[in-house]
């Protein structure tokens, strides 16, 4: 008998087990999609319903949509002034923090100093220190320096908690990239410099649309810093505004669910939009180490 005919064989003795996995595997995956997006979906249509039918039968769909939960929401809560501050914190902090990362991570991994090693150690320690750990210090120092309750004090904490992660994913994607390249472009005449803008920053485009979409994630559902430095509200964020509509400006569940599907939805339309970038990033950044 043939090796090929053998292998057959056994595939075929095998099958009932693999067939048995994959099915365990499929209701597994169905189980936790259950889990992750019957909560939205009870969310949504619950946003819709009035507070009474709600506490009356909570699992109840709506007989009507109700449409007034959200623009008094909108109202009440001044979400619009609130997103258009969410979109300015996450898009300047992401961008800053972006560049900074991909700069640092170009150092620590081509320039052969041996003080890098230590200060790349100091930034990957950073991931250990966790924003309630230092809010007490935190909120004390901006208020000497005189940044408390400004947008500037907001930024500046997002950069600086965002960094170690991201100078992790850009040192492990650079130390990747071939240093013929660098050295090429040094040949030719181009500075350290004129090396990243045009050459490191273009060829770490996968990872870079890693942590933008990282960052960005991050800083848009970040509700800890703004909370605590800032008391306007007219320079506060989405999560904060919500977290409003709890106790502050209503207990009316209608207008909570309403604005919680608000703040959630911008979150759930981006990944959808950029999910497969966000996939790819991490897999040719981080398993580049």
């Amino acid at each position: 008998m043939s090796s090929q005919a053998i292998s057959t064989r056994m595939l075929k003795k095998s099958q009932p087990g693999l067939v048995g996995w994959r099915l365990f595997a499929y209701v597994l995956m169905a189980f936790f999609t259950l889990l992750t997006v019957g909560p939205l979906v009870w969310l949504l249509y619950s946003s819709f319903k009035p507070h009474a039918d709600i506490v009356t039968n909570m699992f109840a769909f709506p007989t009507s949509l109700n449409w007034d939960n959200y623009t008094r929401a909108w109202d009440l809560g001044n979400l619009g002034l609130l997103i258009l501050n969410s979109i300015f914190y996450a898009g300047v902090s992401t961008i800053v923090t972006v560049y900074l990362a991909l700069a640092a991570g170009y150092g620590f991994a081509k320039f052969g100093f041996k003080i890098s090693k230590l200060f790349y150690a100091f930034f990957v320690m950073g991931l250990l220190i966790t924003a309630h750990s230092v809010l007490v210090p935190l909120f004390v120092m901006e208020t000497r320096i005189g940044i408390d309750d400004t947008r500037l004090g907001v930024i500046i904490p997002y950069i600086g908690f965002g960094l170690p992660f991201m100078v992790y994913l850009a040192t492990s994607y650079v130390r990747g990239i071939p240093d013929s390249m660098e050295e090429a472009a040094i040949i030719d005449g181009a500075s350290y410099l004129q090396v990243f803008w045009n050459v490191i920053r273009p060829m770490s485009a996968p990872v870079m649309a890693t942590m933008l979409i990282f960052a960005f994630l991050s800083n848009w559902n970040e509700f800890v810093f703004v909370f605590v430095l800032t008391s306007r509200q007219e320079i506060r964020s989405l999560p904060v505004g919500v977290n409003a509509f709890v106790g502050g400006l209503s207990r009316d569940f209608g207008l909570l669910f309403a604005a919680l599907v608000i703040a959630t939805l911008p979150m759930i339309i981006f990944y959808v939009g950029f999910r497969d970038q966000l996939a790819k990033g991490f897999a040719a950044g981080a398993l580049k180490e």
